[in-house]
């Protein structure tokens, strides 16, 4: 407890005076964004894949005695890709869904030319 009160003291008060601000760059954002950092790996079905490889290692392999890891993994796969064509299609046609958080870079520069910068 001493070290802590012997720093504080050494530190000394803080200032009460403002820092004044610089503005070095334009405070106002592009007019459009790039495509770069769409292009990230997915990865699907972490769950399903596990329980499938666990069944096949306690099975020495075959694949008749997992059916029902196999089945589940396949649906929850198809499943996946189904979501992901229905949002490619939406993102092609520049559909905003209002709440979605995660905007491809068509969808944000769609936006960001509905609300554009005021010179």
């Amino acid at each position: 407890m001493r070290i802590l009160s012997a720093l504080w003291v050494a530190r000394g008060t803080p200032h009460k005076e403002p820092v004044p601000f610089q503005e070095i760059l334009p405070l106002k954002i592009k007019a459009g964004v790039s495509g770069k950092g769409d292009k990230t790996l997915d990865v699907c079905c972490l769950q399903e894949m596990a329980v499938l490889f666990a069944c096949l290692k306690q099975n020495e392999f075959t694949e008749k005695l997992c059916s029902k890891e196999i089945q589940s993994f396949q649906s929850c796969y198809k499943d996946y890709m189904q979501k992901k064509s229905v949002k490619k299609q939406k993102e092609a046609k520049g559909i905003l869904t209002p709440g979605e958080k995660n905007l491809s870079h068509k969808q944000v520069n769609k936006l960001l030319k509905m609300f554009p910068n005021v010179k």
